[in-house]
């Protein structure tokens, strides 16, 4: 696994030996594939422009996480618009963060 510390690497370990348990209820679990299932379903097609160097910095990031760049796409609009993204400065590409033009 590319980018994993020890702690992952033992945990990844006792889950492949068997050594784990879930401890979800069968009603978390149902939950749970019903989120799933729902953020699944690709059920519109948007166009969008980006800049050369953007996609080529998402196409990237997606080689560097092993998913297509358009999954990581829909995936990061996704955490945007349910709150779960968080921002952080220019860790990934190495360039500053471009200040919003206000109209």
């Amino acid at each position: 696994m590319p980018n994993s510390d020890a702690y992952e690497l033992e945990i990844l370990s006792a889950f492949e030996s068997g050594q784990l348990e879930s401890v979800a209820t069968k009603r978390e679990l149902a939950k749970f594939k019903a989120v799933a299932r729902a953020t699944a379903i690709k059920d519109r097609r948007v166009n969008i422009r980006l800049s050369s160097l953007d996609l080529t910095d998402i196409q990237v990031r997606a080689l560097e996480e092993g998913v297509p760049y358009q999954t990581l796409i829909a995936s990061v609009l996704h955490k945007y618009v349910t709150g779960r993204l968080a921002e952080k400065y220019a860790q990934a590409t190495g360039r500053a963060k471009r200040p919003r033009k206000r109209a």
